[in-house]
């Protein structure tokens, strides 16, 4: 073999072993817009890292970027823009249009049984499937894809702790769907404002209370630099601000895009339950430092359920006749304990 030969196997042997690897997944360009409001947070880590997983099996030929910060649209009219095709895919909150969503506003019924992180993963990921779910979707051109896995909400609040339950009556709180509806149950009065209005309201003295997604929310949208006290067991219950799909565009992907998208809900909901996980270890511990922690004994904890818990879903199922609304709820607490005898 020649010197020259020698030099041209080793400059090709040298450019092979530089060479991108091939995509696991081959196909066509693709690029999708997901519209998304409030900044990058522990909600957000899942999409995230499905994106980027996405990017890598194809070689970065399926893109998708998440805009942040309502860029793409207002979030109480991110089902509407799916309707119109204004993007592929969208994080929405139920409570930001019930009427939109009836069957989803399940989701945010107070005191629901959930034990844990991992019984709340498991029942969303069902309840994704549900009918009933998936029809309230689908008239917005739409497709549940995986749930947000909201944390419990807590309340951070100014002003005197409400520390009985008589103490909660005239206050002006932030939530929505169910628990508005709990906290109404409660005295108080309701506000369904956006995240992002939240801490503006705070600032002008319009609500006095917030209940967000314990603990992430509160630091992500700035809640606790304003509030003067927290709720440390309250657990009054939960939303679904959860990712949907354009259903027109998903169906005009390839096949093998569908199946990479669908098979990677397991790796949105794990790293959105780490991210969560890592996010309380530090806040908790921060918010112990510059707030008041309030704890409800069990016989309080007792009379908020009571009070407004199981009335809140038999008025829920009774105000909702144009669907099973029974049958969701049923299959919301079959999944639930299911989930806690395994």
């Amino acid at each position: 073999m020649t010197l020259k030969t020698l030099t041209l196997a080793a400059l090709a042997a040298s450019t092979l072993a530089g060479a991108a690897p091939a995509a696991n997944v081959d196909g066509p360009s693709v690029f999708w817009k997901i519209s998304m409001y409030g900044n990058p947070r522990a909600l957000t880590s899942g999409m995230e890292a499905m994106a980027e997983h996405v990017a890598a099996e194809t070689d970065g030929k399926f893109r998708i970027k998440i805009f942040y910060a309502d860029q793409l649209g207002p979030a109480r009219e991110n089902l509407d823009g799916l309707k119109l095709n204004a993007f592929e895919g969208a994080g929405i909150c139920n409570f930001y249009h019930p009427g939109k969503n009836p069957a989803w506003m399940v989701f945010s019924l107070p005191f629901l049984p959930i034990e844990s992180p991992a019984v709340d993963r498991y029942v969303r990921k069902r309840m994704f499937e549900h009918p009933a779910i998936v029809a309230d979707m689908a008239k917005w051109n739409a497709i549940p894809y995986a749930s947000g896995l909201l944390p419990q909400y807590e309340m951070m609040g100014k002003g005197t702790p409400p520390q009985t339950l008589d103490d909660w009556a005239g206050l002006q709180v932030r939530a929505g769907g169910g628990l508005g509806d709990a906290m109404e149950m409660l005295g108080a009065t309701k506000q369904t404002l956006s995240a992002a209005e939240t801490l503006t309201a705070f600032q002008n003295g319009t609500i006095d209370v917030a209940a967000f997604p314990f603990t992430y929310a509160h630091v992500a949208f700035k809640i606790n630099e304003e509030a003067d006290w927290y709720t440390a067991n309250m657990s009054p219950g939960s939303s679904e601000c959860g990712w949907v799909l354009n259903k027109t565009a998903f169906e005009a992907l390839p096949e093998q895009y569908q199946k990479l998208i669908w098979d990677s809900r397991d790796l949105v909901l794990d790293t959105e339950l780490a991210a969560y996980a890592a996010q309380d270890e530090k806040n908790i511990a921060m918010f112990e430092e510059t707030l008041t922690k309030i704890e409800y004994d069990a016989d309080a904890l007792e009379q908020f359920r009571a009070t407004a818990g199981q009335p809140i879903w038999d008025k829920w199922v009774a105000d909702n006749p144009d669907f099973d609304a029974q049958g969701v709820l049923d299959a919301f607490l079959g999944y639930a304990s299911e989930a806690s005898t395994q």
